[in-house]
């Protein structure tokens, strides 16, 4: 599994930790072990030019996916094709104050940002709410799990 992990947000963030679990939630999600994932820290600025050109909403936001190969989660004994997953942004300055809000620490927020980026490149969304219990209640089950093994 080749798992890049960037950091150009200015912030402090264990590169080493975040590629473990991109490592931990492909494995889970039964994603061929020669695909690719990159994960990139940044800051406000870039994250609001992102959100912007990609999304049309203003300001910032916590964190972006961007699909490449739309590879989906394998099934039992099966995993998916290789491929390139895709690219996950994140904004560790937004993070800071969900953190807050939520009573965590950032790298916890980070951590679930990234896990939630990942569903979304498998094609997890949350729009409708059966969609939302569906991801939500798998990326929450994947990170404590991840937790757990730390």
């Amino acid at each position: 599994m080749s798992i890049e992990v960037n950091n150009e947000s200015g912030f402090e963030v264990d590169e080493a930790e975040f590629a473990a679990l991109g490592r931990f939630v492909l494995d889970a999600m039964r994603v061929h072990p020669q695909s690719e994932l990159s994960i990139i820290f940044v800051d406000t600025t870039v994250m609001t030019d992102l959100h912007v050109q990609w999304m049309d909403e203003p300001g910032p936001t916590d964190v972006l996916s961007f699909p490449m190969d739309e590879l989906r989660p394998g099934r039992d004994g099966d995993v998916t094709p290789a491929g390139t997953l895709g690219d996950i942004v994140l904004c560790p300055e937004v993070a800071v104050t969900q953190a807050k809000a939520a009573g965590h620490s950032t790298t916890e927020e980070l951590l679930l940002l990234t896990t939630h980026g990942i569903l979304h490149l498998l094609g997890y969304d949350h729009a409708e709410p059966e969609e939302e219990k569906e991801m939500f209640a798998l990326q929450r089950k994947l990170l404590l799990t991840f937790l757990a093994t730390r």
